[in-house]
């Protein structure tokens, strides 16, 4: 069992896992969902008479599909790598190659995939050694997988878990806003058609003005952060890579290659929008033991990452290879050789 803490919230028993501050998230649900009701009761009715009733029912399914993708990206695990148990911590601090420094600081190398050089950095908070893509997040206070961001407006940190669905967001959210921005054109068009003034026409759907004004407001901004997040998949980067210019950077008269990389654009988007989804590495519905022994759930009654945690073996071989009894005055023999590969073999990227 490990103890893990965290600021984020967990709901539903262990199926759903959040930021500790969704406060814009609501605001960007309701004010996605007002602005398509305002669309639904204003513009529909007379669209569907002059044009064609498919007009609200393609409108109702990217609705849909920006709904369930905001949802899926907010209380989705983004990958919360859990933290080091006291025999962890001990044993790192009695290893050979750090007896004589603290950990505080310390860096370890490892090489990549086509011969790529890559520090893995001590994370003090949660006494691991990051491995690769892995950054601390302040706002979460976790370690997350290919971090990329914290996302305010979803409430969540966006990692190797739920970027599809961040992405996908994105993608509908754009056609969103372009489609109901056009059709209240369109609608003020025909209304100005019937009526003898543009003036009257606006008079008669008052909402029309408002939805148009929100949605290209928003389009610049939606449309554009889909254009860099596609450019990053394009490039299978990360958002956390690209700030840091981690691998476009000139170091030692040597240009950077990225490890993770497939070659061709095509396969890193298939990679990052069709692969397969990785587990997560919490197991927030198992059954825990408190100090007094009195069984109860992962997600105990106050809704946070603060009680003990189990989580899964090491799935996929990269991030975790700890699998013992943390009761046990000392790790087995299986747990020291474990650690000497953890992180310094990364069988994906080695």
């Amino acid at each position: 069992m490990q103890s893990l803490e965290s600021k984020n919230r967990v709901f539903c028993n262990g199926r759903c896992i959040t930021g500790h501050n969704i406060g814009i998230f609501i605001f960007a649900v309701l004010l996605i969902s007002i602005i398509s009701g305002l669309f639904f009761g204003f513009d529909c009715p007379y669209l569907t008479k002059r044009l064609s009733p498919a007009i609200p029912i393609f409108a109702a399914l990217l609705f849909l599909m920006v709904i369930c993708c905001i949802l899926r990206t907010a209380f989705t695990d983004p990958g919360i790598l859990p933290r080091a148990t006291p025999e962890e911590i001990r044993y790192l601090e009695k290893s050979d190659n750090l007896q004589n420094a603290p950990l505080t600081g310390r860096v370890i190398e490892v090489q990549m995939r086509g011969g790529h050089v890559m520090k893995l950095k001590f994370c003090q908070t949660c006494k691991i050694f990051r491995p690769p893509r892995v950054s601390h997040c302040s706002l979460c206070d976790a370690c997350i997988a290919n971090f990329d961001h914290h996302c305010p407006w979803v409430g969540n940190c966006v990692g190797l878990r739920n970027y599809r669905y961040f992405y996908l967001f994105l993608f509908s959210l754009s056609l969103l806003c372009i489609y109901i921005f056009v059709f209240n054109i369109i609608n003020i068009v025909l209304r100005a058609q019937d009526a003898s003034t543009v003036a009257d026409a606006i008079r008669d759907t008052p909402a029309t003005i408002v939805e148009a004004l929100v949605c290209f407001i928003s389009i610049w901004s939606v449309i554009g952060l889909w254009g860099y997040h596609t450019y990053l998949i394009c490039r299978s980067m990360t958002t956390n890579e690209d700030i840091k210019d981690t691998w476009r950077s000139t170091r030692r008269g040597e240009t950077l290659s990225n490890p993770f990389s497939r070659g061709h654009s095509l396969l890193n988007c298939f990679s990052a929008l069709c692969g397969p989804l990785p587990p997560s590495f919490l197991n927030l519905r198992a059954i825990i033991k408190q100090e007094n022994n009195i069984p109860k759930t992962a997600t105990g009654t106050n809704n946070n990452l603060h009680d003990t945690l189990q989580y899964h073996p090491d799935e996929n071989g990269i991030y975790n290879n700890r699998v013992w009894d943390s009761s046990a005055e000392n790790p087995p023999h299986s747990f020291q050789m474990k650690q000497q590969q953890r992180p310094y073999v990364l069988r994906d990227y080695v």
